[in-house]
C-alpha cells in the first residue's frame, strides 16, 4: 500500500476495522453471558440480572451489525474482489479460504443464536438455552478467524487481543463447567420476572 492513495484503500481499511470491531463486541458478548451464567440463582446475581441482560443483548447486536458492515465492505473491496459467494459462502474464496471459511461460520453463528433470542417462546426456553450454550464457540472461530485470516493477525496487537479475551472466557468456562458438576447442586430457578431469556 505504499505510494498510494490511501483513499483507494477505504473499503479495505474500513472492513478491517469492522471486523476488529465486531471481534472485541463480540466477545465482550460471550464474557457478559458466561458472567450471567455463571452467577445465576445468587440473590444480588438476581438483583444485577436485568442491566447485564440489557448490556449482553446491546453487544451481541452490535457486533451482529458491525460483521454486517465487514461483509458488506469486503464485497465493495477492489483489491480483495470477494465477490458474494466469497463473503456467503464458507471456503469459497481464494483468500485464506480455511481462515476466512471460519469467520463465515462464525457470523452465521452469530446470527443465528444472537436473533434466536427474539423466537426463544416459539422454540422453548429451554431448547433456546441449550442451543446458546454453543456461543463461546462463535468467540473462538472469530478468533481463528481474525488470527488467520486478518491483515493484523500476526500482529502483537491482534495476539494480545485475543489472550485478553481467551483468558477471561476460558476461566468463566470453567466457573460454569465446575458449577454445574458440583454434587448436589440443584439447578436455580429463577422467578418469571427474572427467568433468563
Amino acid at each position: 500500500m505504499t505510494g498510494r492513495d490511501p483513499l483507494h484503500y477505504l473499503t479495505w481499511l474500513g472492513a478491517r476495522s469492522a471486523g476488529l470491531v465486531a471481534f472485541g463486541l463480540a466477545a465482550a458478548a460471550v464474557i457478559v453471558g458466561l458472567t450471567m451464567s455463571s452467577t445465576k440463582g445468587r440473590p444480588a446475581a438476581r438483583r444485577r440480572y436485568a442491566a447485564t441482560k440489557d448490556l449482553h443483548q446491546q453487544l451481541a447486536l452490535a457486533a451482529l451489525v458491525a460483521i454486517g458492515v465487514h461483509g458488506a465492505l469486503l464485497v465493495a473491496d477492489r483489491w480483495l474482489r470477494p465477490g458474494l459467494a466469497g463473503v456467503l459462502i464458507p471456503f469459497a474464496t481464494p483468500y485464506r479460504p480455511f481462515w476466512t471459511g471460519l469467520g463465515i461460520l462464525a457470523a452465521y453463528l452469530a446470527a443465528l443464536l444472537g436473533l434466536s433470542y427474539y423466537s426463544r417462546q416459539a422454540i422453548g426456553a429451554r431448547r433456546w438455552r441449550r442451543l446458546h450454550r454453543f456461543t463461546p464457540v462463535i468467540y473462538v472461530l472469530a478468533a481463528a478467524h481474525l488470527l488467520g485470516a486478518g491483515s493484523d493477525g500476526g500482529t502483537l496487537a491482534a495476539r494480545l487481543a485475543v489472550a485478553g479475551t481467551a483468558i477471561p472466557i476460558a476461566a468463566l468456562l470453567a466457573l460454569r463447567v465446575a458449577g454445574a458438576a458440583t454434587p448436589g447442586a440443584a439447578p436455580a430457578r429463577a422467578s418469571p420476572r427474572t427467568a433468563r431469556p
